[in-house]
């Protein structure tokens, strides 16, 4: 059964690798305006989902299912290769942990924001330069450094140049690939800072992979707790972490306690 109003609706999803299970005849939801945290440990199956979810990987069974804005639902794995490729560049946005994987490091921090925008169609110069000024200021980058190449940026600003170029088509769904992942803790605070206040004020549905905790208390709705491949609880984020019934997750939990 699939509720009226949900963007993503995955049911029943499992995926081998070899004999490994990655995936468990997991099923999720996730609504307009929502962020959905996935966590675990290393292992757990948490980004094979975040892919699965985003048709990067194919799932051995199951389906997922996105509703467009005039509200019909597409099967994302039977999609032709170019109508994912589009849903990518307008209606998606994908944040991974390493911004150097996203970003060509060769091209300026303004060209790395415009191309998104051309790769829908836009020919003006004058205004793709104007907007991607216009992000670098949202995510707090010196409009200055629009000419310079990103190889000269702190982690901290290439994740930031990396959220504008992914945020500038105005994308209704965001998965997030442990976004702070390997950034100092000052660092991770006013990024997190910046992320909670644009998905807040963009309305924007997130997926969000993290293996922190007050990442996803932070940022989160709700929450997805995975061990082995199997969704072992699911919940408001907050029930879920000051109140935990699976045994793994209480661990995770006290884990976080006792550090």
């Amino acid at each position: 059964m699939i509720a009226d109003d949900s963007l993503i609706a995955a049911r029943n999803l499992s995926l081998h690798f070899g004999s490994i299970p990655a995936l468990v005849d997991v099923s999720v939801d996730l609504w307009p305006g929502e962020v959905l945290a996935v966590v675990g440990e290393s292992g757990s199956g948490k980004t094979t989902l975040l892919n699965v979810l985003s048709g990067r990987m194919r799932p051995d069974e199951g389906v997922v299912w996105y509703r467009d804005p005039a509200g019909s639902l597409a099967d994302v794995h039977t999609m032709p290769a170019p109508a994912l490729r589009a849903l990518h560049r307008s209606d998606w946005g994908f944040v991974q942990q390493d911004p150097r994987a996203a970003l060509r490091m060769a091209v300026t921090a303004g060209g790395n924001v415009g191309e998104r925008l051309m790769a829908q169609g836009a020919r003006h110069y004058g205004n793709i330069r104007a907007e991607a000024i216009d992000w670098l200021r949202q995510v707090e980058i010196d409009e200055n450094r629009v000419d310079d190449l990103p190889r000269n940026f702190s982690g901290g600003m290439l994740q930031r140049l990396q959220i504008a170029r992914t945020l500038v088509t105005h994308p209704r769904l965001v998965f997030m690939d442990e976004p702070t992942g390997g950034l100092d803790v000052s660092v991770q605070a006013r990024l997190l800072d910046l992320i909670r206040s644009l998905v807040a004020r963009l309305n924007l549905a997130a997926v969000l992979v993290t293996h922190d905790l007050s990442v996803a208390r932070l940022l989160a709705h709700r929450i997805v707790v995975m061990q082995r491949g199997v969704a072992v609880e699911t919940g408001l984020t907050d029930q879920v972490l000051d109140d935990p019934q699976h045994p793994y997750t209480q661990l995770l939990v006290s884990s976080v306690l006792q550090a």
